[in-house]
């Protein structure tokens, strides 16, 4: 079992200028030293377990920065092929597969 820290883990990035219909730069966080392998997906990438994969950095915490437009995003993180919930969401979904998907407004 992946072990993980109770703090945000999806939070917007460094500020940009932008106007009202640009999309934001998100990072989402997982805090799981004992991966090997951790990436995300969601209906912003058609749930493609490939293409987001994220960067460990040197205390076991994975990251990935993303453009994101405006509105409600569901997501789940991908940890060593096995689909998890993040347990820091604040919000979430029930999924066609009987589990659940995080949701992230995009504001």
């Amino acid at each position: 079992m992946v072990k993980t820290k109770r703090t945000k883990s999806v939070k917007r990035a460094k500020k940009s200028t932008r106007s009202s219909s640009a999309k934001r730069m998100m990072q989402f966080l997982l805090d799981a030293p004992q991966a090997s392998r951790v990436s995300v997906a969601g209906s912003f990438n058609n749930w493609d377990t490939q293409s987001l994969s994220a960067k460990r950095d040197k205390k076991g915490t994975w990251k990935v920065r993303l453009s994101l437009p405006k509105g409600r995003h569901e997501y789940r993180f991908i940890v060593d092929d096995q689909w998890w919930s993040d347990p820091r969401s604040s919000e979430c979904v029930s999924n066609e597969f009987g589990s659940i998907n995080n949701v992230l407004e995009v504001k």
